[in-house]
C-alpha cells in the first residue's frame, strides 16, 4: 500500500480536489497510513502523468478556480487490482515516542513518565477524535468501513490502558525510591 492506492481508493466514490485529499489523509486516514503534506501534490501529478487520473478545471463565482481530481478506467484497473493482490503485513509506524521509551532506561523515570503522559493526552484526542467521526459517520459508513473504525478505537483504548498502567508503575518506583 502507498499514497497513490490511497488516493485512488478516495477517488472510487467520487471526484476530491487536492485539498480534500491532503484533509481526509489527516484525518480518517491519519489513523492508520501516514503520508506527508510534500508527497501529495507530486504524488497526483505522477498518477495524472500516467493516466490513472484526470484534472478539470472547475470554474467558481468570486474564488479562485478549483482542480477536481477523477479516477480513470486505468486508475480504477490500478485500485481494484491493489484491492485484489495478497494482503501485505502491517507494519509500526515510525514512532519517536516508541523509540525514546524503548531507551527510556538512559534518562530516568520521571522524564519517561512525562513521555507516557504526553503520549496518554495525545491518544486520548485522537479516539476522542475516532469517536466523534464514528458516532457523525457510523450510519453513513459500509460495514467494513464501520470495522476499520472499530479497530482503530480499540487500539487507542488499549493502548491509553497499557499507559496509564505504566504510568502507575513507574510512579509507584519513583516512590520508592525516596
Amino acid at each position: 500500500m502507498n499514497s497513490q492506492d490511497v488516493i485512488l481508493g478516495m477517488l472510487m466514490k467520487e471526484a476530491l480536489t487536492g485539498y480534500q485529499i491532503k484533509q481526509l489523509l489527516e484525518d480518517v486516514f491519519s489513523n492508520f497510513f501516514t503520508s506527508s503534506y510534500g508527497t501529495i501534490y507530486p504524488t497526483l501529478a505522477r498518477m495524472e502523468k500516467e493516466g490513472l487520473i484526470t484534472k478539470e478545471n472547475v470554474l467558481q463565482d468570486g474564488k479562485p478556480n478549483k482542480n477536481l481530481l477523477n479516477i480513470t478506467p486505468k486508475g480504477r484497473e490500478h485500485f481494484n487490482a491493489y484491492l485484489l493482490a495478497p494482503l501485505e503485513a502491517d507494519s509500526i509506524r515510525k514512532s519517536d515516542f516508541m523509540m525514546r521509551l524503548y531507551f527510556g532506561e538512559f534518562v530516568g523515570y520521571d522524564k519517561v513518565i512525562s513521555w507516557l503522559k504526553q503520549a496518554q493526552e495525545e491518544s486520548q484526542k485522537k479516539l476522542d477524535q475516532l469517536l466523534g467521526q464514528y458516532s457523525l459517520y457510523k450510519d453513513e459508513m459500509h460495514p467494513a468501513q464501520v470495522i476499520c473504525i472499530q479497530i482503530g478505537i480499540e487500539e487507542y483504548k488499549a493502548k491509553l490502558a497499557t499507559i496509564a498502567e505504566g504510568v502507575v508503575r513507574l510512579e509507584k518506583l519513583v516512590q520508592e525510591q525516596v
